[in-house]
């Protein structure tokens, strides 16, 4: 069986959100919050100083308690990329995902029979 595909998680969500140790995640960082990304699956890399990166990989708590360190699978540049933009498409994809869960159990309770009397 595959393990569960990654989900877009903000920093804030990251740090001090329902993201769980070993949790896979897709996330990206910013001047106010921040996170450890330990590099070690995707050597050689030679980032870019001051560059943002959409970084995949699984969450691990940070040595001594404080934060969380990801262990980065892969790491893309996205300079440029409108952060406001993913932002609201990310918080979409969600709503899908919520509709579409919703809907499902909607089928599932419809599709049950009734109970007996």
């Amino acid at each position: 069986m595959l393990p569960a595909p990654a989900v877009f998680h903000f920093l804030w969500e990251v740090n001090s959100g329902p993201v769980k140790e070993g949790d896979s995640v897709r996330t990206l960082g910013s001047m106010q919050h921040q996170v450890v990304v330990q590099t070690t699956f995707v050597e050689p890399f030679d980032p870019i100083i001051g560059a943002q990166y959409i970084v995949l990989g699984e969450i691990e708590k940070a040595e001594g308690g404080d934060g969380v360190m990801a262990h980065a699978r892969v790491l893309n540049c996205v300079d440029g990329v409108n952060l406001v933009l993913l932002q609201r498409g990310v918080n979409e994809q969600r709503s899908y995902f919520r509709e579409r869960g919703e809907s499902k159990g909607d089928a599932a309770t419809a599709a049950r029979p009734p109970a007996p009397l």
